[in-house]
Order: structure tokens, then C-alpha cells, then sequence
């Protein structure tokens, strides 16, 4: 590539809205266009410089720095390379995906490199894309998902225990796409009777049943050019998966009292936090359904998982939830939040930040305001908690449910895992531990 070849480069590059810049393969930077500038740089200069010192505040490369660095995984591949990064920028560290994409000559030897950024919350000033608070690897693993699967019409399942922000998620999801501007409809599966889905899911007709004064849109229907997000689906019976299976197969329903088949068109978000492989595996999930809303599973991790994302997250939370505005937690009250178990995830930790900007009349959010909501709650002691007691007799299936309950909760294996531990098949495991589910 020539110098004319690259200026007419530059040239094309500072005409498109994206912040792109061209490299040379010691991470100098040769080219910034307009957006470029304005979004990372901050009023300083940036040709001449290194993309990793622009980026990260790094002195040495991010490949050498523990980060994935997508110019030195071009250059070995030779193809565009994308990455998620934390880069820093004139409004604070924002998320980024980086796509790198390699520049050949006339002989075909790679001469330069163009970076292109998009910035995540950029791409979603809503509330949802504002919600995405971390920078764990468990948490930098699930937005890489969510933002590579985001603008195809494939389904999605989001996998993760209660209290994780799976709705936030799928609104995510919903944000990045195609169908941004359509709307986002959620539907409840827990305790849906079939009536109740049937004219919730697909509408009804005047005069369909008792009551139906008039014709009722369903969600199905609302949810035309935009998404279908079915949260606990896990929870359907077996009939309701046979009709969603159908509505899912064949892109057409049918409101209850009419005779017309209507096309659906909605892209579907499914989320639960059972385990449906298992459920599968005791035939109360169908396998076709269970195949077909599966085509690309995201992992939500439960906040143990990402533990050092609490105090990015109370922050967060706290300005979110508190009636006085710039409020800041103590060092000794980020502390215990961040050493504190959640088994209600992220839901738990937002609920006990409110009570304690509630309990709190100064201008900041210390360990007593925080410690009052475990006042009234057993704490056990580590030997307590490790090992399984029982301190009076009781009924065979007493002590089985309970110790399943201890072994589930403590083991941190999946059900596979444990089923194999326990000498049973995963079938009977399910079985064994559905009444644990409704108590």
C-alpha cells in the first residue's frame, strides 16, 4: 500500500461515525478519524501514539499486560480479530468492542491494521445498557455473548440463578439489535394454566368464552417487530410446551376463538434458573423445545461469581435507589458488601443498599446502616456451615430432603456432578429434589 493508497485510507475512515484509527504493527497509531478523536481522546493528540498507552493508560502492550490484544491475533490469524476491552475515555472507562481487521498490499503482505470501536453503552443510552455494571471476567465473558449474539434474529437462553438480572439482560440484548426500535414484551411462564396462556400468549376473539366482550390483543401479536422475552420458561407444563413448541416451529398462531392462522414475527429471549438439561432428563422438559430455544445459551453468573464487581455494583445501585443524591459508602461498608454471601444475587444486594440509604440521615452509608438488615438472621459458624448436622430425630425422608437440600446448596456441582456423587442418575436426582423446589 502506498502513500496515496493510504491517505485515500485515512481519508474514507474520518467520513464514518464509528471512532476507527490505522495502526502499524508496533501499536503506533498512524490515523485517528473525527470520532475517534472526540470519544478516546480527549482533547490530546493521538496520531503518533500507542494504541495501548491511548486506550488503557498502559505502558507496555495489553498482550503483555494480561489483556487479549486483537492486533497481535490478526497478525497471526490474518483475518479480523474482535475483542471486548475496558478502555479509557474522556467520560470514564467505558466497555468496548474492538474489531481489528488486517490491510494488505499489492503483494499481499499485511502493512497496517484498522481498529474500529463501539463503545457499548454508546450503542444504548437506555436503562438496561446503563444496568450492565462490571468488569469480572465472568461478567466480560457474558457481554461478549450478549453483544456477538445481539444482532442476529437467533434465539437466546439465558441461564442463571434467581436474582442475577436475566430481564436486564434480555432488554439488553433487545437494545443492541435490529429490532431496537420494536417493542419488548415479557411474559411471566410461572403459573401459567393453559387458558390463561393460551389468551394471554395469542389474544382472543369477541365472544371466544364467557367475559370476552371484545377482541384482545396477545402478547405474541404486541410483540410484532420486536422481541418475545419468556422469563422462567422452565416453569411451563408439559402442555403450554407442546403450543409454544408449535408457535416456535411454525411462525403462525391462532387467538382463541378464531379460525385465521396469523404470522408471528418476534425474536425470542428465554430464561430460566432450573436446570433444563436435567429436566430433560426426567421428561418434564421436551427435548424438541428444549433444542429449539437453546440455540445460543448465555451463562448470567451469580454475583459469588463475580464477586469483585460489588463495589462497581453498589455504586451503581446506590445512585439508582437513594432520595439523596451523592450519597457515597464508606470504605468499611464496601468492605463488608463485598465479603457478604448473596443468595438472592444482585436483587438481594439492591434491596439491602435501599433499606440502608433509608436508615441513613447523613451523607454517607456506613457498616451500622448496613449491618441492622442481618440483625435478625442465624449466622452460621464456618464448621457450622461446612458440615451437615442434625440435631433431633426424625423420619427417613425428613433427613434425605434435608440432606439433599445441605448437599445442593454446599457441593457447587452441577446436577450431573452430583448425581454421580450420590450414586443415582440425574432422572432420580430431579425427581428426588423437585419437592425442595415448591417449599
Amino acid at each position: 500500500m502506498g502513500e496515496h493508497s493510504l491517505g485515500e485510507l485515512i481519508s474514507f475512515l474520518d467520513g464514518l461515525p464509528e471512532p476507527r484509527i490505522v495502526m502499524n504493527a508496533d501499536y503506533r497509531i498512524i490515523a485517528a478519524n473525527a470520532a475517534y478523536v472526540r470519544d478516546f481522546g480527549g482533547g490530546r493528540q493521538i496520531t503518533g501514539r500507542m494504541c495501548y498507552e491511548v486506550s488503557h493508560h498502559f505502558d507496555v502492550p495489553c498482550d503483555q499486560a494480561g489483556e487479549s490484544c486483537p492486533l497481535r491475533l490478526s497478525e497471526r490469524s490474518g483475518t479480523s480479530q474482535r475483542v471486548l476491552h475496558l478502555h479509557h475515555t474522556p467520560r470514564g472507562e467505558e466497555h468496548v468492542a474492538v474489531e481489528t481487521t488486517p490491510i494488505r498490499d499489492e503483494s499481499g503482505r499485511v502493512v497496517y491494521f484498522v481498529e474500529t470501536m463501539r463503545i457499548v453503552r454508546q450503542a444504548s443510552s437506555r436503562p438496561a445498557a446503563q444496568g450492565l455494571v462490571g468488569r469480572s471476567p465472568a461478567f466480560i465473558c457474558m457481554l461478549e455473548k450478549i453483544l456477538r449474539v445481539a444482532n442476529s434474529n437467533a434465539s437466546v437462553l439465558l441461564l442463571g440463578e434467581t436474582g442475577t438480572g436475566k430481564e436486564l439482560v434480555a432488554r439488553a440484548i433487545h437494545e443492541a439489535s435490529a429490532r431496537s426500535e420494536g417493542p419488548f414484551v415479557a411474559v411471566d411462564c410461572a403459573g401459567m394454566t393453559e387458558t390463561l396462556f393460551e389468551s394471554e400468549l395469542f389474544g382472543y376473539e369477541k365472544g371466544a368464552f364467557t367475559g370476552a366482550t371484545h377482541r384482545k390483543q396477545g402478547l405474541v401479536e404486541a410483540a410484532a417487530g420486536g422481541t418475545l422475552f419468556l422469563d422462567e420458561i422452565g416453569e411451563l407444563p408439559l402442555v403450554l410446551q407442546v403450543k409454544l413448541l408449535r408457535l416456535l416451529e411454525t411462525g403462525t398462531y391462532r387467538r382463541v376463538g378464531g379460525l385465521d392462522w396469523l404470522p408471528a414475527d418476534f425474536r425470542l429471549v428465554a430464561a430460566t434458573h432450573r436446570d433444563l438439561r436435567a429436566m430433560v432428563q426426567a421428561e418434564t422438559f421436551r427435548r424438541d423445545l428444549y433444542f429449539r430455544i437453546n440455540t445460543f445459551p448465555v451463562h448470567i453468573p451469580a454475583l459469588h461469581e463475580r464477586s469483585t464487581d460489588i463495589p462497581l455494583l453498589a455504586v451503581s445501585l446506590l445512585e439508582r435507589v437513594d432520595r439523596e443524591s451523592g450519597r457515597k459508602f464508606t470504605p468499611a461498608a464496601l468492605d463488608w458488601l463485598s465479603g457478604r454471601r448473596y443468595s438472592g444475587n444482585i436483587r438481594e444486594l439492591r434491596n439491602l443498599i435501599e433499606r440502608a440509604s433509608l436508615l441513613a440521615d447523613g451523607e454517607q452509608i456506613d457498616l451500622p446502616h448496613l449491618d441492622e438488615m442481618d440483625a435478625d438472621l442465624p449466622v452460621a459458624t464456618p464448621e457450622q456451615d461446612e458440615a451437615f448436622r442434625i440435631d433431633r430425630v426424625v423420619d427417613l425422608n425428613t433427613l434425605e430432603q434435608r440432606y439433599l437440600s445441605w448437599a445442593k446448596n454446599r457441593s457447587g456441582l452441577d446436577s450431573a456432578e452430583l448425581a454421580a456423587r450420590l450414586g443415582v442418575s440425574q432422572r432420580t436426582l430431579y425427581r428426588k429434589l423437585e419437592p425442595l423446589r415448591g417449599a
